[in-house]
């Protein structure tokens, strides 16, 4: 297929990809399980041939160092992709679940029952992994899909891809269950954006330059978030030490995630004493600032942010600071700034704590807890093939269950309609 237009190359992809799909919908849970298990083993196996392609990728990037973390595969990386696969087949089947059912009066028995999407299109960047997360994931919620990873992975994706073939051919399923698009023409992006009708529904995953073109572009279904654009709020009665503790590993523990704490709101009734104790606590871990003038009347030493720093998503150790008169300004400053994608606030107050739950318009919001959470697997999801911060079908870290819809069974005993 490598010689084909992609126009052309797409429709043998998609037409096979649909055929697929349907083999794989009605397929046993316990057939879709071995495929992932004989997925994972072969990914053990073939580790030599998956670490000899990514030093391809790696050897030919120009990007810089956290890029090329995110690109670089090492046997720990591809060994956590085996057990991902592994823990995705033990969580329970999304299909065919009755998510509710009533009796007519007429006797008819009308059920809502769980079923697969149809083809995915998976359009992703850099990370390697994501492909082996996305296979898993709709294998198992009985989705075709098709993987266009960044042309800077293409060798380690097409690499993983083999061993998820090998997983399917061994338990008799279609390799076309699931595909990578054959090279690294760009005109496969589109050709997949035009694909209404043989693709059920488009995931991109990449930075906002590409979530942006998906959404505009797209003629398929999107699910997506273009930005992480977090805060963490300090309430006037939070616990000063649990305050600490969790903005530090909100902004730091990986800054590079969609999940880290770009902004931090603290109440002005306790800037004064805490506020300079968590700029040290961040200084020490290599973090800077940009501050509002109150902040900064706090910490002149900081410097004073623009305009569009408090809409800026940094992914990396650089924080935004303002102070707030409390959480109904703080709620203020999320629905002007944020990106609707992950919200916490740090209190002892539970009136307090549900005022901010229930005023923020995000997609996850949290009370005491690290916005680094938001995340398929710490939800208990195994993994996660996205975030989504839209409103409709799935919202936050999108798993087995955000990769099915319904249909209704209606069941009889002769009944006409009058």
């Amino acid at each position: 297929m490598d010689a084909l237009a992609p126009a052309t190359g797409m429709n043998i992809l998609t037409k096979a990809a649909r055929v697929a799909a349907r083999v794989l919908a009605v397929s046993p849970t316990d057939q879709r399980d071995a495929a992932l298990r004989a997925a994972a083993n072969a990914l053990r196996a073939q580790t030599a041939e998956i670490l000899e392609a990514n030093a391809r990728d790696v050897a030919a990037s120009q990007a810089n160092a956290a890029f090329r973390d995110r690109l670089t595969l090492d046997q720990a990386r591809v060994e956590a992709m085996a057990k991902g696969l592994e823990e995705i087949a033990e969580l329970p089947d999304p299909l065919r679940r009755v998510l509710s059912e009533w009796t007519r009066p007429n006797g008819l028995l009308i059920r809502r029952v769980a079923v697969p999407i149809g083809v995915i299109g998976m359009i992703y960047e850099s990370r390697p992994n994501v492909g082996a997360d996305a296979a898993g994931l709709c294998i198992k919620s009985g989705n075709a899909v098709i993987l266009r990873g960044g042309s800077e992975s293409f060798h380690s994706a097409r690499a993983i891809q083999k061993a998820i073939e090998e997983g399917l051919r061994a338990v008799h399923l279609p390799e076309a269950c699931v595909q990578i698009v054959p090279d690294t023409d760009r005109a496969y992006v589109a050709t997949m954006l035009d694909a209404a009708g043989m693709i059920d529904l488009i995931i991109p995953r990449g930075g906002k330059s590409l979530v942006e073109r998906v959404q505009r572009e797209a003629r398929v279904p999107v699910l997506a978030h273009a930005e992480g654009l977090c805060h963490t709020y300090i309430d006037a009665r939070a616990n000063p030490d649990m305050a600490r503790q969790i903005l530090a590993n909100a902004k730091m523990r990986r800054t590079g995630i969609c999940g880290a704490t770009e902004t931090l709101l603290i109440d002005e009734a306790i800037a004064p004493s805490l506020l300079p104790t968590l700029i040290d606590d961040l200084s020490k871990l290599g973090c800077a600032f940009v501050v509002d003038e109150r902040a900064r009347a706090i910490r002149p030493d900081l410097p004073l942010a623009n305009a569009q720093d408090f809409s800026t998503e940094w992914l990396d150790a650089k924080l935004s600071v303002a102070v707030v008169d409390g959480v109904e300004q703080a709620l203020a400053h999320i629905a002007h700034h944020g990106s609707g994608h992950t919200e916490a606030i740090i209190t002892e107050d539970a009136e307090t704590a549900e005022k901010f739950l229930n005023g923020t318009d995000s997609a996850v919001v949290m009370w005491n807890a690290s916005t680094q959470f938001c995340d398929g697997g710490e939800f208990g999801f195994g993994a996660e093939i996205g975030i989504s911060t839209g409103k409709l079908h799935a919202r936050g870290p999108v798993g087995l269950e955000q990769l099915t819809t319904f249909r209704y069974e209606v069941r009889g005993n002769g009944q006409i309609r009058a």
